[in-house]
């Protein structure tokens, strides 16, 4: 998905997701009845991308028009000026176009946009399954215009705009569909009224899910009419047990589900998935016998070859007989589970394995340059050697710090990048050891700070530069040693203080683990600095303003070009500017760009194979975050930082 600005030619490609709800169906439209009954309990739900979805490519044009070829939509097409009026009055005649026309009714009264031309090249989504492929579509159009028209929306604002175009159609489905702008990943919504949360959550251990269509059909309209009869306020022993079920209890059952997924513990999420069907049944079908006893889907969770290849399965989305869902055991099970419900039960199945994050364990740190800024010291200290003292009231070489905070957070090897004859310089102080008379005289406290530094030592690897060729050239010499593993970046000038008892690397790790995209860990700097450091902006992606979606990346900008397009609003300032703090988490997207500039000579102005070229084109074509942590980076790299560094790191 393209993620930088769109020029009038300019064609975008899309995918956005179909949605499951794993747990907490039905209670987004409850807690947003908390508007009216102060007593409700805030509903939440989980819910996750699918692998399924719909694709599409768009670009700018005069009108508002949707076309494919696709045989779902029987060569029909449809086309409108951009005139909010009549978008609004297609959309509340309903039918297929009335979800396109829905959103781009709501960009038309809030923003200023032109037209667009969207095509439809792909769907491998069921339609009418319990997956929102309607939600799908709605993001999709979002997603388009956020990006042809630079509106710098992030993915909570394009779930926004696409949930309130899908409520001027008849549909007016809840809050949770719109899950899908958030990618094939499990996210905790919590409904509260008008206010809407978002937190994604961490999978520990593979899930493997299956999804069938039970190929039995349901009243979709009829269900939610009868479970809405409960709302705002109960009337009867019946219908005070729905409110406890998709409030307190269902709070309950989200909570320990989300644990579980966090803590990888799949067979209690089965389990758990279990006890919520049965909790379903217990309390909301007597809303709706009809249609929530479900004969096909009841038979279908007690056939005995679907329980000996599953830890748990229940009913999806409004329930009923569309679609049920399956943990099964491992990837073996979930195959052989599939080929059973197509083969023997004749339903439609569908896989989705929910993958983890790979762990970050492994950290490079680039060291090859003279440090021409410190000479004459560096004639015989390379400058990451030089003295700083640390918050222990030890005095550290400025790399020791370094790793002292990698070893710190369990980072398990570190792989320095060398000029070929430093070699021995860093052999000497890590592996050399000290004489025994040496030894004999330290204090306690130093011998076991002695231990320490042996303990780093062995998480060392060296790999060589043997040509200056730039920041990124330096860079893509650990290739082979991550492995295609997710790696940190640090420099071997800049060492970091944390304002938390977190410190900087383990934050920037953390949001790593969240997102699961490449980082660049980000500072503010005044805007008469700009042109000394490559500026990056993009979309706050939480309320606290530290995470960035970027869009821009832009290599030592004049203050004009930054004040007009780089400017970042918060809440407590209006203009700020973000500059790379010294960290990163790069991933084998990065790497791969980085081995296309090697092979072809992809340099930038100064003739160098630039990192900020690789995060750049990842960024357009990936998607890269970035991250501000709390504390500071301190430079050991000229003169007037390192003096800064000497008086204030430390204390």
């Amino acid at each position: 998905m393209a993620n930088n600005s769109s020029n009038n030619n300019d064609t975008i490609e899309l995918f956005v997701p179909g949605r499951l709800c794993l747990f907490g169906e039905h209670s987004d439209w409850a807690g947003l009845n908390k508007t009216m009954n102060a007593e409700i309990v805030p509903g939440r739900a989980i819910v996750t991308g699918i692998e399924q979805g719909i694709y599409g490519t768009a670009c700018k044009s005069e009108l508002f028009t949707v076309k494919s070829s696709l045989k779902e939509y029987h060569g029909d097409s449809f086309s409108c000026e951009m005139d909010m009026n009549k978008l609004r009055s297609v959309a509340r005649n309903g039918g297929f176009f009335s979800y396109v026309a829905g959103v781009a009714s709501y960009m038309c009264e809030w923003y200023h946009v032109g037209g667009m031309e969207l095509t439809i090249t792909d769907m491998t989504l069921p339609m009418k399954s319990g997956l929102s492929s309607s939600a799908a579509i709605c993001v999709m159009v979002a997603q388009a215009f956020n990006q042809l028209y630079s509106l710098h929306l992030n993915t909570l604002g394009i779930m926004n705009m696409a949930y309130w175009g899908e409520q001027r159609t008849p549909s007016r489905c809840g809050r949770l569909d719109q899950a899908c702008a958030f990618g094939v990943n499990p996210v905790a919504m919590t409904f509260d009224g008008n206010e809407l949360d978002v937190d994604r959550i961490m999978v520990k251990k593979p899930l493997h899910y299956v999804f069938a269509d039970l190929m039995a059909g349901k009243d979709t309209v009829k269900i939610l009419a009868d479970l809405n009869r409960a709302y705002p306020f109960p009337h009867n022993d019946m219908e005070k047990e729905v409110h406890k079920a998709l409030g307190e209890q269902n709070q309950d059952i989200t909570k320990r589900a989300m644990d579980y997924i966090s803590s990888g513990e799949v067979k209690k999420l089965g389990e758990l998935m279990i006890e919520a069907q049965e909790l379903f049944d217990q309390k909301l079908m007597p809303m709706c016998p009809e249609e929530l006893t479900a004969p096909v889907l009841h038979s279908v969770l007690q056939d005995e070859t679907v329980r000996s290849l599953t830890y748990g399965a229940k009913g999806v989305g409004s329930q009923g007989d569309g679609t049920v869902q399956f943990l099964a055991k491992d990837a073996k099970t979930q195959k052989a589970l599939m080929t059973y419900l197509q083969d023997k039960k004749g339903m439609t199945a569908y896989s989705l394995t929910l993958k983890p994050n790979k762990a970050v364990r492994k950290a490079i740190i680039p060291v090859a340059g003279f440090g021409t800024r410190l000479y004459p010291e560096t004639r015989g200290v390379k400058k990451e050697f030089c003295p700083v003292i640390d918050s222990d009231g030890l005095v550290k070489p400025g790399i020791l710090v370094l790793l002292e905070e990698l070893d710190n957070i369990e980072i398990e090897e570190i792989c320095l990048i060398l000029n070929r004859e430093e070699k021995t310089y860093y052999e000497d102080f890590f592996f050399k050891p000290l004489s025994e008379d040496h030894y004999n005289k330290l204090p306690n406290q130093m011998k076991e700070y002695e231990k320490k530094i042996q303990r780093i030592a062995k998480k060392l690897h060296f790999v060589f530069q043997d040509e200056q060729k730039g920041f990124g050239h330096a860079v893509y010499q650990a290739k082979k040693f991550t492995n295609g593993e997710p790696a940190l970046l640090l420099l071997g000038d800049m060492i970091y203080q944390s304002n938390t008892s977190v410190p900087c690397t383990k934050q920037l790790i953390q949001v790593y683990e969240r997102f699961g995209q490449p980082l660049v860990a980000v500072h503010p700097v005044p805007l008469s600095e700009v042109i000394h450091y490559g500026i990056f902006s993009g979309t706050w992606e939480d309320k606290t303003e530290t995470i960035l979606r970027l869009t821009d990346i832009a290599e030592k900008p004049d203050c004009v070009y930054a004040k007009e397009f780089l400017s970042m609003p918060t809440r407590k300032n209006p203009e700020n500017y973000y500059a790379a703090f010294g960290a990163y988490i790069i991933t084998k997207d990065i790497f791969n760009r980085l081995d296309e500039a090697v092979k072809h000579n992809i340099v930038g102005k100064k003739g160098e194979i630039e990192l900020t070229d690789a995060l750049a084109y990842v960024c357009e074509k990936k998607g890269l975050m970035a991250y501000v942590p709390d504390g500071e980076s301190f430079d050991l790299g000229n003169a007037e930082a390192y003096r800064y560094t000497v008086s204030h790191f430390g204390l």
